[in-house]
C-alpha cells in the first residue's frame, strides 16, 4: 500500500491514497492551522471506526441478518505528553434492522476486534480498547406492514 501527503501551507496537508482519492488534513487555529480539515489523529479514529463498521456489517451480511444501517461511535482518550497516543478507545456499534440476533452481533464485533480489523489490532497495542452495541430493531409489526403495504399500494 502506497499513499502521499504533501504539504499545502500552515499547518495544512493533501493526503492522496494509492486507490486515487484525497483529502484534506489540517491543524486548530491554535497550531497555526486554519480548520480546514480533520486532525491526522482524527483521520485514524475514523479511518479504525469505519475499518470495524466494514467487518460488523459485512459479517452480519454473510450471516443474512437484515442489517439497514450501522454506525459506530467512538470516544477516545489520548496521552497527555507526546507522543500523544491513543490510550483508551471504546467502540459503541448502533445496528439497524429488521430481527436482528444480538449474538450474531455479538459475534461480529468479536470477529473485527481480534481478527478483522488491522486498524484496531494495530492501535490495541498501545491502547486499551472496549466495544459494546444496540440494536435498533425497525421491524414493522405484521398487521401494521399489511395497512402500510395496501396504503402504499392505493396512491
Amino acid at each position: 500500500m502506497k499513499a502521499r501527503v504533501k504539504w499545502i501551507e500552515n499547518a495544512a496537508f493533501v493526503g492522496e491514497s494509492e486507490s486515487g482519492h484525497a483529502f484534506v488534513m489540517d491543524g486548530a487555529q491554535e497550531g497555526g492551522g486554519r480548520n480546514l480539515g480533520p486532525r491526522p489523529m482524527e483521520v485514524v479514529l475514523l479511518g479504525t471506526g469505519g475499518c470495524s463498521a466494514y467487518d460488523v456489517v459485512s459479517i452480519l451480511k454473510k450471516a443474512r441478518q437484515k442489517v439497514r444501517d450501522c454506525a459506530v461511535e467512538i470516544d477516545a482518550e489520548r496521552a497527555l505528553t507526546d507522543p500523544k497516543i491513543f490510550t483508551r478507545i471504546h467502540m459503541h456499534f448502533v445496528v439497524k434492522g429488521s430481527n436482528i440476533n444480538p449474538a450474531h452481533v455479538k459475534r461480529a464485533v468479536e470477529l473485527s476486534a481480534e481478527k478483522y480489523c488491522s486498524a484496531s489490532i494495530m492501535l490495541g497495542k498501545s491502547a486499551a480498547i472496549t466495544h459494546d452495541f444496540e440494536i435498533v430493531d425497525d421491524a414493522v409489526p405484521a398487521s401494521l406492514e399489511k395497512s402500510a403495504r395496501a396504503d402504499s399500494s392505493s396512491h
